[in-house]
């Protein structure tokens, strides 16, 4: 059960996203960030493109429809957008043109529609849910017999050293105000640049992560992925067994994980047929 201060820190995240979506709302979904090419690299392993051809699935944290898009690219049939912050109209504005193949739903994601969705993602959103728990829990009642839930999180192991930067950081930043935190996203954008660069040359901490990811985004999609690292209230950042876990726990089955780069976890689970 979540307690109230769980349902506090929970709504003022919600708040912080919906937020920060209404502000970067302009290109930053173009290019690689925004490309059927990202799904596929978010993913790795765990997930064939081409499965997802004529497929009904549903997001959970649909943001600004940046996924939602990429799905649709990869050639879903249907998608549902979960989405429960003030973003929800961005979301709608985002997919329009596309919108007989979405439905919107303006809810957390414990308020999934059941419907034998044969996939359904949760990209970068779990771990920003105190107790994901009833999230996935209602993911796998959504779920047709042998669907699959697949989810993206931050990962502790490989983070190490960014953490020891980052989390004492945060402690300021989540106290700060939104404008000032996009300067500060801004002025760390200058050395990340530089990091990036040497990150070609040399196996530095997270340097997949640069090398792969990083360096194929726009200056404001970086400054847009500072801000998020900097701004909501609550951000947890998994070990692989905590991750696996998390699905276990709601009864799927086969659960796999993938270590993307070296810094995040996507996880996959099967519902039992």
């Amino acid at each position: 059960m979540r307690t109230g201060s769980q349902s506090t820190l929970q709504a003022r995240t919600i708040r912080d996203f919906g937020d920060q979506w209404r502000r970067f709302r302009a290109g930053h979904d173009a290019g690689f960030y925004g490309s059927v090419a990202h799904l596929a690299d978010t993913f790795g392993p765990l997930l064939e493109l081409n499965r997802l051809a004529g497929a009904r699935v549903a997001e959970i944290g649909s943001g600004s429809g940046r996924f939602v898009n990429m799905l649709l690219d990869a050639g879903v049939a249907h998608v549902t957008a979960v989405e429960p912050s003030a973003s929800v109209d961005l979301l709608r504005e985002n997919t329009t043109a596309r919108a007989g193949r979405v439905a919107y739903v303006a809810a957390t994601g414990e308020n999934l529609p059941l419907g034998q969705f044969d996939f359904v993602f949760s990209v970068g959103v779990l771990m920003h849910i105190p107790d994901p728990r009833p999230v996935v829990a209602r993911a796998f009642e959504a779920l047709r017999p042998g669907g699959e839930m697949l989810v993206w999180l931050y990962a502790r192991e490989g983070n190490e050293a960014y953490l020891a930067l980052a989390e004492p950081l945060r402690r300021a930043t989540t106290r700060l105000p939104d404008a000032v935190v996009v300067t500060l996203s801004h002025a760390l954008n200058v050395p990340l640049s530089g990091y990036i660069g040497a990150c070609r040359l040399l196996p530095l901490p997270r340097h997949r992560h640069m090398r792969n990811v990083m360096a194929r985004m726009s200056w404001r999609q970086r400054t847009l992925v500072i801000f998020d690292q900097l701004n909501p209230a609550y951000a947890r950042y998994y070990r692989r067994t905590e991750a696996e876990e998390l699905l276990c726990h709601a009864g799927f089955e086969d659960v796999e994980a993938h270590h993307r780069h070296g810094y995040s976890w996507a996880v996959r689970g099967r519902k039992p047929s």
